[in-house]
């Protein structure tokens, strides 16, 4: 990175775009992309190949009757905290019905635009059922724009909206200043103009680029009537915490208090970790005798039922050449460091998961903070694959909850590049979460929630794919 941008410099929005490029790979921010149309698996079965559009039409009035039929037909137990969100949600797709952002014409110029409602932030634990009231409140809103997008890739979407605006602007003359251009104002225009309900998961903020242009991004959208439903782990005044530049971002949480309600829905329990039925053995530790024969077995008896050889394969993601040293069918035996510590982002594991519908993943060592991008990596790869149902085989140093760990031995650690390129101390740069692991630390704990399920038969079962269209 050529300049040093210590914390005193302001940096505009457009700047830090530009900066964001560089960094995120540093950072490894995690921007992932989730199926609009899935219900979530947190607490409750679906019935095989149902998805969210599938549900308005079983006879349910709304989401609150929906989950109603859920528990009476003993397939979600009865969870007072879910309820009471869904509740509010049932209201809320009550009062969308009709309702439009589209701007006044002059037909209804005489006539009172109705004022947008408020939407909802919905934060909790891991595995407490978020996801899940979200998409039940979605599949019933009576509205065709509408969005349901996982925030980091919608993120990444405005980044690429605005990298393409900005590039369609004429190329200034060689010796005039270049006019200032705010592409941001145009790019909530556009979005606004494709739905009128966006519905985010997992609202997360890691970038520093994403956290100086929220403020300005939402208020536009908001402006233009658009209704937000988001989940997250964390309250809205704890987003972006003990990030870079962080003082330049808290504006931003004003301005979702003022358009979204909060409520939290935290029943203390994680659904994903309830007694289900086991798929059979599919963690396994290093130290166990012949694991890797073993392994090596389980390989060989799924890719026995695929119809292909056993071959290295190369992915093409976005003109790039991704290459996987073994692979038959939709079955991928990879390493931890083939996945993990290459420069490989939300993009390529969203490629895999179209691709595969089982992934071996080798040798995950212990995750320091020396490995904290690795770790952020790791993060990025199971919520993929866990939103995209592929079935997973592990192979790791330590057990589950006790791969990632916080250690004060960073000595060598690439961070203090990046201290140096952005010209902090290291005092200066040790509460700043990108250096202290926290975010990694957080996120880890719906890493291990999701791998819990992962390892049940009925989610193993459901990411069998050879039974599918």
């Amino acid at each position: 990175m050529a300049a040093c941008i210590p914390l005193s410099v302001k940096m505009s929005p457009s700047t830090l775009v530009g900066f964001s490029y560089v960094l995120r790979e540093q950072l490894c921010s995690r921007q992932r992309l989730k199926p609009l149309t899935e219900l979530c698996r947190q607490g409750y079965s679906v019935a095989a190949g149902q998805t969210a559009e599938d549900s308005s039409a079983a006879g349910f009035s709304g989401p609150l009757d929906h989950y109603n039929g859920l528990i009476g037909g003993g397939s979600l137990r009865e969870d007072e905290h879910q309820k009471e969100v869904l509740q509010r949600l049932d209201q809320l797709h009550k009062t969308l019905r009709g309702y439009s952002n589209a701007p006044t014409s002059i037909f209804s110029m005489f006539f009172t635009k109705p004022k947008p409602p408020k939407g909802y932030y919905i934060y909790g634990d891991v595995g407490t059922g978020k996801t899940m009231v979200m998409d039940l409140f979605y599949s019933h809103v009576e509205t065709e724009k509408k969005k349901r997008v996982h925030f980091h890739g919608f993120m990444l979407d405005v980044h690429k909206r605005i990298h393409r605006l900005k590039q369609s602007m004429p190329k200034r003359k060689a010796g005039k200043m270049a006019k200032s251009y705010d592409p941001i104002a145009p790019v909530a225009e556009e979005i606004s103009e494709e739905a009128c309900l966006l519905c985010f998961d997992e609202f997360q903020v890691t970038d520093i680029a994403d956290a100086m242009i929220l403020k300005q991004l939402f208020e536009n959208l908001f402006l233009k009537g658009v209704v937000v439903v988001a989940t997250s782990n964390r309250p809205p005044e704890d987003l972006y915490k003990n990030g870079l530049q962080r003082v330049n971002f808290v504006p931003f949480i004003a301005v979702l208090q003022k358009y979204c309600q909060t409520l939290p829905l935290d029943s203390g329990i994680d659904y994903r970790k309830q007694n289900k039925p086991s798929a059979g053995k599919l963690y396994f530790l290093s130290s166990e005798p012949d694991v890797e024969a073993t392994i090596d077995k389980m390989f060989d008896e799924l890719a026995f039922k695929q119809n292909d050889i056993t071959r290295p394969r190369v992915l093409n993601v976005h003109n790039r050449k991704v290459r996987l040293n073994k692979a038959c069918g939709t079955i991928a035996d990879c390493t931890f460091d083939e996945l993990c510590d290459r420069p490989l982002g939300a993009s390529d594991y969203l490629e895999m998961s179209k691709l595969f519908d089982t992934i071996f993943i080798r040798h995950i060592p212990l995750l320091t903070l020396n490995k904290k991008t690795q770790a952020r990596r790791l993060i990025t790869l199971i919520d993929t694959l866990y939103d995209h149902k592929v079935r997973v085989v592990i192979l790791a140093d330590h057990p589950l909850e006790d791969i990632f760990v916080h250690d004060g031995d960073h000595s060598h650690d690439e961070s203090h590049i990046l201290m140096d390129d952005l010209g902090l101390k290291r005092e200066e740069a040790s509460s700043l979460s990108i250096f202290s692991g926290e975010e990694e630390k957080f996120a880890f704990q719906r890493t291990i929630s999701r791998l819990t399920e992962m390892q049940t038969e009925e989610y193993w079962l459901e990411g069998d794919r050879s039974s599918k269209p």
